[in-house]
């Protein structure tokens, strides 16, 4: 993100000469959701970048009541100009420090994102991890959730819909040009409803700072992309919940919703949130080898190698609701055999085309947008690393089409998939997870399965479904 402000000093130039009234602290909780609190400009106290207390215990996961008082410490040089408010507000975006511990909170994101940065430093191995994150998003025109003892049912509906053929519109009349069911990528308008609205969006996050280059259609009616530039870890992750905060405000202004949700319509494609990364060294890619396989080097290999690894575990990060699992049902162009190849969006994590020094990486294609950022991208790297250090080498290369293989076939050949379920990705964070603990404590691992186990899990598993309906009711 293009920085407005370097340090404290200059951050008071920036509200003054931007007649700010507000400013809004911002940081995130286990699930990825940004939470605020907005102080009067004016009645800022003294020494405010040294930190603000809150209450940790209405955060969920985070403290019990009897040790609620936690402290927010803001990130000066991430301030920008909110683009929605009615009054000038500034965001900043903060890490949550323990005063019981004194010390970094362990169960921040954003702080378990800071101290995978500085292990990489640590190691040796590189000082930079450069991430880039593709979100890919459904906007819809209408969205009604019923979850009850009795009752439950969704409905979600975009004008871009198939099942929209026929509806009578008051206001206007039915234009016939839709995308069709898998049949969204890149047709223009009309047939593309939404090229204004994603506009929209890439002028804000401009205005906001982030350096965009690329906005289309996807494959699903009423799903889209925006393209944002690469970042290190800890500010892409910045980026992600910027980007989200801007596609949902505008949508919403629009009066649309829109949604990171993973598989929002049954029998179309879903949403993904593909991860680009590679580590360098003194200003070298240390992914980039002339002359390899799609120019990859063995540091790279490796690194491939143990995020293959370790795919089952990091899926609890990376995949971390119930939804993410109906993404990754063959015939959608999600990839959940664990393999690696150059150019084939088939495997699970692929080698993009023109490869050069500068561009060599590797870009994962599993994780989605339920994630948190700062988890799913430190996971990753931890992932990563723990290859480096162990020269494991991945399954593959796998140049063909994978989503033709058969499960018989791909057990044959000794491929592991990702898990099948939430419960799968948790229940292998209990069994295997040495290689996160570097960073990551045993509580907040703890805290996080358990967290997840409760809230989604249980809950899901709990709950009777249309479907089960449809095919058990006259058993």
């Amino acid at each position: 993100m293009g920085k407005f402000v370097n340090n404290i000093d200059e951050f008071h130039k920036f509200c003054k000469e931007n007649e700010v009234v507000f400013v809004d602290f911002r940081f995130t909780d286990l699930k990825g959701v940004w939470h605020h609190v907005a102080y009067n400009y004016k009645r800022l106290p003294d020494g405010f970048e040294k930190g603000l207390p809150f209450d940790g215990s209405s955060i969920d996961a985070w403290q019990p009541i009897h040790k609620s008082d936690m402290i927010l410490i803001p990130d000066i040089p991430t301030a920008f100009l909110d683009p929605f408010t009615a009054d000038v507000t500034v965001i900043v975006i903060c890490d949550i420090y323990d005063i019981y511990k004194e010390q970094m909170y362990e169960k921040c994101p954003r702080s378990i994102a800071k101290k995978t940065e500085q292990y990489l430093k640590d190691s040796g191995i590189g000082d930079t991890c450069f991430c880039g994150p593709e979100n890919e998003f459904f906007v819809f025109d209408d969205v009604k959730i019923v979850d009850d003892i009795n009752h439950a049912m969704y409905y979600v509906d975009s004008e871009e819909g198939v099942w929209n053929s026929a509806t009578d519109y008051k206001d206007g009349y039915n234009t016939g040009h839709r995308p069709g069911t898998k049949g969204g990528y890149f047709p223009v308008q009309p047939v593309d409803s939404m090229v204004d609205l994603r506009a929209e969006m890439l002028q804000v996050l401009e205005q906001v700072g982030l350096e965009t280059y690329v906005a289309h259609h996807e494959v699903g009616q009423g799903q889209g992309e925006l393209g944002v530039k690469y970042a290190t870890l800890v500010e892409a992750a910045d980026n992600v919940q910027i980007y989200k905060y801007v596609v949902k405000m505008v949508a919403h202004l629009n009066g649309k919703t829109a949604t990171f949700m993973p598989k929002p319509l049954y029998g179309d494609n879903g949403s993904g949130m593909h991860v680009h990364q590679s580590i360098w060294k003194d200003g070298k890619n240390l992914f980039y080898k002339k002359g390899t396989y799609a120019n990859l080097s063995d540091t790279a290999r490796y690194f491939i190698g143990g995020v293959l690894k370790h795919t089952r575990t990091l899926a609890a990060f990376t995949n971390p609701s119930t939804n993410s699992y109906k993404r990754l049902i063959p015939g959608f162009e999600a990839p959940n055999i664990l393999t690696y190849s150059s150019q084939n969006r088939s495997a699970a994590i692929r080698i993009p085309y023109g490869g050069s020094e500068h561009s060599t990486r590797a870009e994962m294609r599993f994780p989605d947008g339920t994630s948190c950022p700062y988890l799913a991208f430190a996971s990753l790297l931890l992932a990563g690393i723990d290859g480096i250090k162990n020269k494991y080498e991945p399954v593959g290369p796998m140049d063909e089409n994978l989503f033709k293989l058969h499960l018989d076939e791909i057990r044959e050949r000794g491929i592991q998939q990702l898990p099948h379920t939430l419960r799968g990705a948790l229940e292998s964070l209990i069994r295997e997870h040495e290689f996160l603990k570097p960073v990551m404590t045993d509580i907040f691992i703890q805290t996080y399965q358990r967290f997840k186990f409760e809230t989604q899990v249980w809950p899901y598993e709990a709950r009777p479904t249309p479907f089960e309906f449809a095919t058990c009711y006259s058993c």
